[in-house]
């Protein structure tokens, strides 16, 4: 693809740019209500709500993004988008809803005084735009892939969804740390550093990047001649919204990868749910085992002493687990590439049972010696790098495999935006599930999702790849 100079130079700038968006779109998407939850003096329920509501909303905008993609381009949808969601950001630092401020910890009678604990509603607002704007940047990563490449998508895809791990090892894990331990759980300079970022991001992406090759009088992979499939597909009109809805396979893929989007959501949004859980009913345990003088130094379950276990230990493992995961993600696209995109997708759904075994196996270990298991915890990281970068990665090259780059953009808007309706209900399922004492429930609900995914992508192995004269 770097026979071509020119087309190069746009393959490194979108590389650097896609793994940002991934990595923005991953934190700002759900990881960060771990951030929040963790140090807010609202409660979990309070937090969630906006991210909840902005789920259910992002199900149409997902489909209106995908609309203005068509009617507009991705750039013009983009960078609107990202500057939006650097405002959200500011209102939720000025929103301030600590728990602790200064190293104080706010007492229970404190929840009510806006003095202290700031404004509800503008957090609520804030979080909201963040959550509906940040989506953009995923599914911009996408379409900017689908545009410019055929022969390589696989790869592609691979090395720009290293973001949504890279956000498991920086985002979730040290700054998750670094706010509990250096800014006394004073997270407002965390989101106001974001926004800074999104604005040199907006920025960037407006002066360096086109929506397809041919903007920039190139073809993709960086040919010197149009794709060969549409040639031989001639004039033939793209499919309307309705063709693709009567699809069978637009409805095999809203199902597999449903159920695996579900999972993601399910696993990130619950992490330190699932862990204050077990601290708050192993208190004694915890309390003798080996982080019991952190368990008090933060005030116990009167006070910070509930993050413990993901402060203390598991935040830790994730990173490792993450990093050794994170090749995964470009693994799933050279497999794709070499392949084919059923056997990758089969081998992804197979990779989303560790991180559920890893977060459920926790149980029996806190219970016991107060403290995590360090190798099911690695599991876990590992299991959510491959799952945080290979569905991002599979999920659109599915769709490229089943409908082609001309018909990508109908399809994804209705693939996508459906897939989003289970979604949208995972992190208040769990948090409900976990809250209310069913926490192993919940983890063997995610396991018979993952066996309905896995069921749903066999269809696939029946079916041709729409660019295949293409894809080498």
């Amino acid at each position: 693809m770097f026979r071509n100079k020119k087309f190069g130079r746009y393959v490194i700038v979108f590389c650097i740019l896609g793994i940002v968006y991934n990595f923005m779109y991953s934190g700002l998407q759900n990881d960060q209500i771990n951030i929040i939850n963790g140090f807010s003096a609202w409660n979990t329920t309070a937090t969630t709500a906006p991210l909840t509501v902005g789920n259910l909303v992002c199900i149409i905008l997902s489909f209106v993004y995908g609309s203005m993609f068509v009617k507009f381009g991705v750039k013009k949808t983009l960078v609107p988008c990202i500057i939006l969601s650097a405002i959200g950001c500011c209102g939720i630092a000025a929103a301030n809803g600590l728990a602790t401020l200064s190293g104080v910890t706010v007492g229970s009678q404190a929840a009510t005084s806006a003095a202290v604990v700031g404004s509800y509603w503008l957090y609520a607002v804030s979080l909201f735009i963040v959550r509906c704007t940040c989506m953009c940047f995923q599914l911009s990563g996408f379409m900017f892939a689908s545009n410019w490449f055929i022969r390589y998508r696989g790869r592609i895809l691979g090395i720009i969804t290293l973001g949504s791990p890279l956000f498991s090892v920086i985002g979730t894990s040290v700054m998750t740390t670094v706010i509990s331990t250096k800014l006394g759980g004073d997270y407002r300079p965390f989101y106001i550093g974001i926004a800074v970022v999104l604005a040199l991001i907006a920025l960037l992406t407006a002066t360096m990047m086109k929506d397809t090759p041919e903007d920039a009088g190139l073809y993709p992979d960086g040919e010197d001649h149009p794709p060969i499939s549409e040639q031989q597909a001639g004039e033939q009109e793209v499919a309307t919204v309705g063709e693709v809805l009567k699809s069978s396979k637009t409805w095999v893929m809203i199902i597999n990868f449903g159920c695996f989007n579900f999972i993601i959501n399910s696993c990130m949004s619950a992490m330190v749910v699932w862990f204050s859980y077990l601290a708050a009913t192993n208190a004694d345990a915890v309390a003798a085992g080996v982080m019991g003088g952190m368990f008090q130094g933060m005030g116990g379950l009167s006070g910070a002493g509930a993050m413990v276990l993901f402060v203390g230990q598991a935040a830790k493992w994730l990173s490792v687990g993450a990093i050794l995961g994170i090749p995964m993600s470009i693994l799933f696209g050279v497999i794709d590439d070499k392949l084919g995109t059923p056997i990758a997708c089969v081998l992804l759904g197979l990779t989303e049972f560790l991180p559920i075994i890893g977060l459920a196996s926790q149980a029996s270990a806190v219970a016991k010696t107060g403290s995590c298991n360090v190798p099911l915890l690695i599991l876990w990281g590992f299991g959510v790098a491959c799952m945080t970068g290979g569905v991002p990665t599979m999920n659109p090259a599915s769709v490229a495999f089943a409908f082609g780059r001309r018909e990508y953009a109908t399809a994804s808007r209705v693939v996508l935006s459906i897939q989003l309706v289970p979604m949208a209900f995972s992190a208040m399922i769990m948090s409900n599930l976990i809250s209310s004492g069913h926490g192993m429930q919940a983890w063997i609900m995610c396991a018979v999702v993952v066996c309905i995914g896995l069921l749903f992508c066999i269809p696939m192995f029946k079916w041709g790849d729409a660019n295949a004269a293409d894809r080498g």
